[in-house]
């Protein structure tokens, strides 16, 4: 299991140890596996398994070939419902015809136009249900049978796996960079962590863990094996790694049904407590905030029965009301409501980040004398901020020039409301102001080089991921606001799901948006086809899993189209077994199976809350199609959610996103400019050792030298 965790995060295959021996054979056969799938070995990799015995070195070849497989989606069936789709999907009218045809004669013959809409009129005819509807008529097998095999192009993708060191090297690497992450992680990030806290519980731990829902997970694994508790200085620390081991939500959106703790348990987690708030008693005034939480955790810690711990016991005293204890949040709230700008940024002043995350209020709210001494406290609060924090008021600030045509709001679960954008713009010498301080103070944390930047174009306009939140788990998946050029003639949407317990029905729809982003047309099952955008058709129900493809030209109308994923009925994107959306670049003239990993751009899992999933979007530029991840969910309604019926809210999200200007690492690349040499990639090996930046690492990069690619580029963040 550790062994793939590696490969799917970094692309590195932990080198084998076992014994030695003529595995060149198994070395063939795997790179011709590989190369079915859209990867490649490298040449110390190729050899490395050659050295092995055949027996390890089929071991550690089925193991890379299963981790890449399920990377990019093709460790499952993906059968169309059409099979000779993209050709042969009928025409939608004709195809609804066909279907209420054979229900209103099922016993055979020839039903005439009047019976069909007498059938159609009485009401008790449910679409849905009509013979052969929403089921697979044929099998995989028969669906590949009925294609050529794929035709090879020069565009299809080709992603190199290297050789990395042992297992064990490779997870603690791994692990150490995980948790000392100075950005939040997202869900599937989170779960290798723990994967790889429990096999790393012994050996060596980082030296600072910013991201305090890193330390619930670590301290979840540590309280559970009766490890000592790494970091913990607040109270709601605690509060977080008791909803971690609980299995609840460590980031405190959502309330947790606290588990029964054992007794070395409970005294770990009152010990400490009581060390927390003894050291500091202001600490107590975070409490109030999940006044709720911490009475149904002492419901289960029983703080009375340890007298030893009087610090411990009074947080639940706070959490009950009989101690009155004021936030430091509370104080400032309570001077802004009353107009004191200043006193408020007085108190802010103590919080340094809570100060920057407050600035933009503070600045609307402030008169000119108080603006001046708000500015003053922003300033002096800039080197004691963390490089996330100053990123992101840095990328507010570009954005407050104007008033947004609508305000997006995204939440940490990925789910996304509209409103409108009532703020004034901020003066344009403020904002200069502002982004002047912050370059100044994020270009003075970037590490110095001592070798040439070597950057590849391609990820310039790559979003800062200042939050593993706003992205999925998955292949080449970028943070939210990333562009990504997209070459090819045709692009195919794919979305696979396999339900857990019930009839669960997910549509693959496409919506065109034109260069207003007013609707200019759909795909979906209610409509198969739209100015040669062209739908597999519309399966039902996925007990073993079920695909839905659509296939749209680069030259279709529309100069945003949207891909989305609806839930018609039944389970959730977080109670399905499985669930994905991806697409492939393909050449017109290009044969092949509707699936083949060999074409596969991307592919995200779908794990978020709503009922509507917007994975990305892609637009027309002068320069071409770019792909634009969004990595956002709307609520939608219960069941029976349609692109019809979403294309208002859907546009109006689209556009605040596409609209908005994000700190991408281009940003970072431009500050290093003054201090460091920095060479575009062109393709070809350089000379001397270098800091390399981009998606994917060259093949061949001098010894001595650093990449930092996709998995890497939340290392770039200052601190």
């Amino acid at each position: 299991m550790l062994e793939k965790l590696i490969i799917q995060k970094s692309l590195l295959v932990p080198a084998s140890t076992g014994a030695a021996g003529d595995g060149t054979a198994v070395a063939r056969q795997l790179d011709a596996a590989l190369l079915d799938v859209g990867f490649s070995a490298s040449r110390a990799l190729l050899e490395h398994i050659g050295t092995l015995a055949p027996a390890p070195a089929m071991d550690l070849a089925a193991t890379v070939v299963s981790a890449v497989r399920e990377l990019v989606g093709d460790h499952v069936q993906h059968n169309a419902y059409f099979i000779g789709f993209p050709d042969d999907v009928p025409d939608t009218v004709e195809f609804w015809t066909d279907r209420l045809r054979a229900a209103v004669l099922s016993g055979g013959g020839t039903a005439t136009d009047e019976q069909l809409r007498d059938a159609a009129a009485s009401g008790r005819v449910n679409l849905l249900d009509l013979p052969g509807y929403g089921a697979y008529q044929h099998t995989y097998a028969q669906l590949l049978a009925a294609h050529d095999d794929l035709i090879a192009a020069a565009g299809d993708r080709v992603t190199v796996l290297r050789l990395g060191e042992t297992a064990d090297v490779e997870a603690a690497r791994l692990y150490l960079a995980l948790a000392a992450s100075s950005t939040p992680l997202g869900e599937a990030d989170l779960a290798i962590l723990g994967e790889l806290a429990i096999a790393c519980v012994d050996g060596a731990q980082p030296t600072e863990i910013p991201v305090r829902e890193n330390r619930a997970v670590l301290n979840g694994i540590r309280l559970v094996l009766g490890r000592p508790l790494v970091g913990v200085d607040t109270t709601t620390d605690v509060l977080r790694l008791a909803c971690q081991v609980s299995g609840g939500d460590a980031s405190l959106v959502t309330p947790t049904r606290f588990r029964a703790f054992r007794r070395p348990e409970r005294r770990m987690l009152l010990a400490a407590l009581n060390t927390v708030v003894g050291a500091s008693p202001d600490k107590l005034g975070d409490v109030v905030r999940y006044a709720e939480r911490w009475k149904r955790l002492g419901e289960r810690l029983h703080p009375h029965e340890y007298d030893q711990w009087p610090h411990a016991q009074a947080v639940f005293a706070v959490a009950r009301g009989e101690r009155r204890v004021r936030s430091l949040a509370g104080r400032a709230e309570a001077a802004i409501r009353a107009g004191a700008i200043g006193s408020a940024t007085s108190v802010l002043s103590a919080a340094p980040g809570l100060l920057l995350r407050s600035a933009d209020r503070l600045l609307r709210m402030a008169s000119e004398p108080e603006r001046t001494a708000v500015v003053d406290a922003v300033t002096d609060a800039l080197g004691s901020a963390s490089g996330r924090v100053l990123l992101s008021l840095r990328e507010h600030v570009d954005n407050r020039l104007t008033p947004a045509s609508a305000r997006m709001y995204a939440s940490r679960s990925r789910t996304a409301w509209i409103g409108p954008d009532e703020r004034p713009p901020l003066p344009a010498e403020l904002v200069a102001e502002l982004s002047s301080l912050l370059d100044a103070e994020i270009s003075a944390r970037l590490p110095q080089q001592d070798r040439p930047l070597l950057v590849d174009p391609e990820v310039l306009d790559v979003a800062l991921p200042l939050s593993g939140k706003a992205a999925e788990g998955g292949f080449a998946v970028l943070p939210r606001g990333s562009r990504a050029s997209v070459s090819g003639e045709l692009l195919r949407f794919f979305m696979y799901w396999r339900q857990t317990s019930r009839r669960t029905d997910y549509d693959l729809s496409v919506l065109l948006l034109d260069d207003g982003f007013h609707a200019a047309g759909h795909v979906s099952w209610t409509n198969y086809r739209h100015n040669g955008v062209v739908h597999s058709g519309d399966i039902t129900d996925a007990a073993n899993g079920a695909t839905e493809f659509i296939d749209m030209p680069m030259m279709a109308g529309g100069h945003y189209v949207v891909p989305q994923v609806h839930i018609y009925a039944g389970e959730s994107f977080d109670e399905v077994a499985e669930s994905m959306f991806g697409y492939q670049t393909r050449a017109h003239d290009q044969l092949g199976a509707p699936f083949d990993a060999r074409t596969v751009r991307a592919r995200s899992h779908l794990r978020g809350q709503g009922r509507v999933a917007l994975p990305m979007v892609f637009a027309m530029g002068e320069g071409g199609w770019q792909a634009v991840w969004l990595h956002l969910y709307l609520r939608g309604a219960p069941s029976f959610n349609r692109v019809e019926d979403n294309t208002f809210t859907t546009a109006h999200r689209v556009r605040a996103l596409m609209e908005r200007r994000y700190l991408t690492v281009g940003y970072l690349v431009d500050r290093w400019r003054a201090t460091a040499q920095v060479m575009t990639w062109d393709g070809r090996s350089p000379d001397e050792p270098v800091t390399f930046i981009g998606l994917r690492a060259p093949e061949k990069l001098p010894v001595g030298s650093e990449a930092y690619t996709l998995d890497r580029l939340s290392e770039l963040i200052p601190e």
